[in-house]
């Protein structure tokens, strides 16, 4: 299953795609992003923080500064995103390309019908998600923005 973390990265860097559309990457403040997805801040933060480790983000210091895509959005892919934050698509070590381990309880990788199962799943989760950039999704996604908070009245 896809963690909280990696659907709120994939909003966050849909919404950062959205807003610059195909002109400057300009940073949007992280509040911004925060309100219209509604993510809470301090977890944008940490998200942010580590698509940036990953090469996905840039990040802007200053009163004009804030957070960026680091490549065009037709260069950024759900699997970048998924992978930065909830590592290999592959559902085990044995099916995964990016970080592979073998199974220790595996008598015959070659003939185990389970590793062969999970390739095609991997092949066919990374075929979808490879296919999609952020580009694809800001063009066919409305924004979220959040219901407005109700004010008490004095």
């Amino acid at each position: 299953m896809l963690t909280s973390k990696a659907k709120y990265a994939l909003r966050a860097m849909i919404d950062l795609a959205a807003q610059t559309g195909a002109g400057p990457r300009r940073p949007l403040f992280i509040g911004d992003i925060a309100q219209r997805q509604d993510i809470p801040r301090r977890f944008l933060e940490n998200i942010l923080l580590e698509l940036r480790k990953h090469g996905l983000v840039v990040s802007h210091r200053g009163k004009a500064g804030g957070y960026a895509l680091a490549r065009a959005p037709d260069l950024i892919t759900f699997a970048d995103i998924i992978r930065a934050i909830d590592g290999p698509l592959a559902l085990s070590p044995c099916a995964s390309r990016t970080a592979y381990q073998r199974c220790e309880d595996c008598r015959d990788e070659a003939t185990c019908a389970l590793r062969r199962t999970l390739v095609k799943v991997r092949d066919a989760t990374s075929g979808i998600l490879e296919g999609t950039t952020l580009a694809d999704a800001a063009q066919t996604s409305a924004p979220v923005v959040p219901a407005a908070k109700t004010r008490a009245k004095s």
